[in-house]
């Protein structure tokens, strides 16, 4: 089950294929999403060095790892708002900071809220329950209620030009299965998901250039 999500498939098909491997989605890395992440960043602010992110959530997803080392390489200050059971992996942590100091950067992980998102460009999130996590929902509700996107987490960052950015697929209302049968799973008011500061479709639209990107400076070699 779910063997094409395991990293090591990916790393082995690699290290036999004779071909390029483009990794689109793994159980600990998504680099095609961070890079429309970061050109969707570029887009909005003109620049990337300096600006501060707040991911709000499961720390130790794929997503949280990829925008801890992604962001960490273009010198942004990036920060994992999580409970401290889901924070990310203390070794990828340190990796991550080292990455940032050499580019000017910085990297905190916190579960305090109004700390972690203070001062924050960009707050980002992404579903509690990763895909093979199901029968995880309920705790993760428990876990990560409070760590739920809204239009008041949104106002913690005493910035006006603050965006909300999500990898998507979203639970954001109540009108999915999944979604009323757990109410509390929703990751994100769908005031915000749907509101002005969301940039969640330019990311999607972002995904298709900088994958083409992707593949276009790695076929033929």
């Amino acid at each position: 089950q779910d063997i094409g999500f395991a990293h090591q498939v990916v790393e082995t098909l690699a290290q036999y294929a004779g071909v390029p491997v483009w990794n689109g989605l793994t159980d600990q890395w998504h680099p095609t999403q961070v890079l429309a992440d970061l050109l969707t960043i570029q887009e909005e602010f003109g620049r990337l060095r300096g600006l501060s992110l707040a991911y709000c959530g499961d720390g130790r997803n794929n997503v949280a790892n990829e925008l801890l080392v992604g962001c960490a390489k273009v010198g942004m200050h990036v920060r994992i708002v999580s409970p401290e059971q889901l924070f990310p992996d203390k070794a990828l942590q340190e990796t991550a900071r080292g990455i940032a100091w050499e580019n000017g950067g910085e990297v905190t992980v916190t579960d305090q809220i109004a700390e972690g998102v203070d001062g924050a460009h960009v707050i980002y999130t992404d579903v509690w329950a990763s895909m093979g996590e199901e029968a995880k929902i309920p705790e993760r509700i428990e876990l990560l209620k409070p760590y739920k996107v809204t239009r008041t987490m949104m106002g913690l960052t005493k910035r006006v030009d603050t965006i909300f950015m999500h990898c998507l697929p979203s639970f954001h209302n109540l009108e999915t299965d999944v979604s009323r049968q757990y109410p509390d799973i929703c990751e994100v008011e769908d005031e915000v998901f749907e509101g002005m500061r969301s940039r969640v479709f330019d990311q999607a639209e972002n995904r298709v250039h900088t994958i083409k990107a992707v593949m276009v400076a790695t076929i033929g070699r």
